[in-house]
């Protein structure tokens, strides 16, 4: 028998953070109320009481806290981060999230005991890459960027003694994670230093006679008929002109949702299957956790026999993005 992997679910607060835990999570995962963690938006994350608060709850049900610090810093601002390995470390987090290699020196260093996972910002898509990392700096857990398919998966997972967490559903991005510019050129804050794709202040909706617009410092992302819904501007996934046609010409609105793949993920050893959404609402979280979390009882009760029931899919189409889903780069029929 396999192990069962670990349900890592987000709290972007203490309400989503509890809701997480009280739907079946085995992990939570969140940021510090700064520029420190890639989901850095106004009312999102933790001051040091709340998180304290979140830690003790959890740990009281047996579920694990992991916080991200998973974005880059700077010369001039190197402090900020170490100040935040140190409060992580001593608030009793289970583990950090990280992906810069300096930070990883630094946690190896100052706190030997506090185990560290590779983030998916980190963008180690090969076994030898995420060896590295445990070598030099003792990574116990990686988290595959979402470029690889299955079998390439299943090839990291035979050939490092490392945890492999993997994302199951939630938004998806252009696929470069810790390599992106998109909003940084659109706004002049990026997103792997700053901690926020198309942040809210260069956000705006604008009616107007041909439709909702939304638009990003400026930029026109999308126009939206009277009987859509106007998303939130992310440049990636705009709808523009390309040779006369307007699309989406970057990537669509669509949630990646891989419940039918659970039996094979199981199957190949995943360590803990992840949630997007840490920029969601409580109630997002507890209907996605809640779901995932009879989804991986089920398939590892009996494998065999596991079948996606209508019913999941229909409380987690209610939550996906532009009301889609995709099984992403995990299929490749043209392959």
């Amino acid at each position: 028998m396999r192990a069962k992997p670990e349900l890592v679910c987000p709290a972007g607060g203490l309400p989503a953070l509890k809701a997480a835990v009280d739907g079946g999570a085995d992990c939570v995962y969140t940021g510090f109320r700064d520029e420190t963690n890639a989901r850095n938006f106004t009312g999102l994350n933790f001051d040091d009481k709340s998180l304290a608060e979140g830690i003790a709850y959890a740990h009281r049900r047996g579920v694990k806290v992991f916080v991200a610090l998973n974005t880059y810093p700077q010369q001039a601002n190197w402090p900020r981060w170490t100040a935040a390995v140190d409060r992580a470390a001593a608030m009793g987090v289970d583990a950090v999230i990280l992906a810069d290699l300096g930070l990883m020196d630094y946690a190896r260093r100052r706190h030997p005991g506090l185990r560290l996972h590779l983030s998916v910002q980190g963008s180690a898509t090969n076994y030898e890459a995420i060896n590295f990392y445990r070598e030099r700096f003792g990574i116990e857990r990686a988290v595959l960027p979402r470029v690889l398919s299955l079998p390439q998966v299943e090839h990291v997972v035979k050939n490092t003694p490392v945890e492999i967490e993997v994302f199951g559903f939630g938004g998806l991005c252009v696929m470069v994670e810790g390599r992106c510019t998109l909003s940084a050129y659109a706004t002049g804050t990026s997103p792997n230093c700053h901690g926020a794709c198309s942040p809210g202040k260069s956000v705006r909706y604008v009616e107007t006679p041909a439709g909702m617009e939304t638009r990003l410092n400026g930029i026109l992302i999308d126009r939206f008929a009277k009987d859509e819904r106007a998303g939130y501007p992310t440049l990636c996934k705009g709808r523009f002109e390309v040779d006369e046609e307007t699309y989406y010409a970057i990537e669509e609105p669509t949630s990646l949702n891989t419940l039918e793949l659970l039996p094979e993920l199981v199957r190949m050893g995943i360590a803990a299957i992840k949630i997007e959404g840490r920029q969601r609402s409580p109630a997002y979280v507890a209907q996605v956790t809640r779901v995932w979390r009879q989804a991986i009882d089920a398939a590892c009760r009996d494998p065999a026999h596991f079948a996606v029931q209508p019913a999941w899919m229909a409380e987690l189409n209610k939550v996906s993005e532009g009301q889609s889903a995709t099984l992403g780069a995990y299929n490749r029929p043209w392959k």
